[in-house]
């Protein structure tokens, strides 16, 4: 009897957090309130939480849900293949589609991420409403093509690299609670400008056919959006600028830190000059990005309410 009290008080409070926002809402209380769920796919490192409470997506699931958005954050391999990837996000969306009962989803992909959803895409079609691309390097980014100049494939420094690269994203997996296998110079291999061409031509769809233009706004009744930054250092206090900063040197274009201005177009270019750095679009680290910048928050609820508005 005291266990069953437990479990229902538990299961009452969980109810009340996760609709506290929407009672005190007074405006715009569905101003993202989708037809179809949001499933967020992250990019390099995978998590979807961190050692129990560092999320990957910082406040962002949040701030869709509370103008009426349902949100399901995914995980994945913190370094692989944009395949292997790939599959593991199709697992977790074929399971919210079972869950929710929905007909479809919006996904939306964060730097990796953006494979992912595209993947997806192809793999069940009918099942996708729309596609969001949020700095990912649609055409290869250059620290990765870098890495493998410094590293060829069969020497002893790609050796290394994949040795201490591995461990090191094992060891994110593991404090993330995940079991995914990991491979660091697969990942690499995924982005570099040969590899992510490679993957453009198995996955063409919403892929721009110029250097810097925009790709299929919709196909296979696919709606497709993207948008991307050029700001790698804007906040002093911001730990993660120093590290951008410095891989920002390796692009070939104006970018974030990892990737150029017009690598990250795919679809309908909603921008591609924002004033963040690879971490600011996720809302890292702990919402620190530069004054005067936009919130990375309310983007994210503007593209929610288009893609209401939308009837998505």
């Amino acid at each position: 009897m005291y266990k069953k009290l437990l479990a229902t008080t538990a299961i009452a409070a969980a109810a009340l957090t996760a609709n506290v926002s929407s009672a005190w809402c007074l405006f715009n209380c569905d101003y993202t309130k989708t037809k179809y769920p949001i499933v967020l796919a992250p990019g390099v490192l995978g998590f979807d939480k961190l050692v129990g409470f560092v999320d990957y997506w910082y406040g962002i699931p949040g701030a869709l849900r509370d103008g009426g958005a349902k949100v399901y954050v995914t995980s994945a391999s913190a370094f692989n293949s944009s395949e292997v990837r790939g599959e593991q996000l199709l697992k977790q969306t074929q399971d919210i589609l079972a869950m929710t009962g929905a007909a479809k989803v919006n996904l939306m992909g964060h730097s990796h991420g953006g494979y992912s959803v595209r993947y997806v895409a192809d793999a069940m079609p009918t099942r996708v409403a729309s596609l969001t691309l949020i700095h990912s390097p649609v055409k290869g980014a250059g620290l990765a093509d870098l890495i493998r100049n410094v590293a060829p494939a069969g020497t002893f420094s790609a050796s290394l690299v994949q040795t201490v690269g591995t461990a090191v994203s094992g060891l994110i997996t593991y404090l993330a609670g995940n079991t995914y296998k990991e491979d660091f110079m697969a990942s690499m291999d995924s982005f570099t400008t040969v590899g992510a061409a490679g993957f453009n031509s198995r996955h063409p769809n919403g892929v721009p056919t110029s250097a810097c233009g925009e790709g299929a706004y919709t196909a296979n009744g696919i709606r497709n959006y993207s948008w991307g930054g050029t700001t790698a250092f804007a906040n002093a206090l911001d730990p993660l600028d120093y590290f951008f900063g410095l891989t920002s040197l390796a692009g070939y274009e104006a970018n974030d830190g990892l990737v150029g201005r017009c690598s990250s177009h795919f679809g309908r270019v909603l921008r591609d000059n924002y004033p963040w750095n690879h971490g600011d679009a996720i809302n890292q680290m702990f919402g620190i990005r530069g004054l005067f910048t936009p919130a990375p928050t309310d983007v994210y609820r503007e593209q929610a309410n288009r893609l209401k508005s939308a009837g998505l």
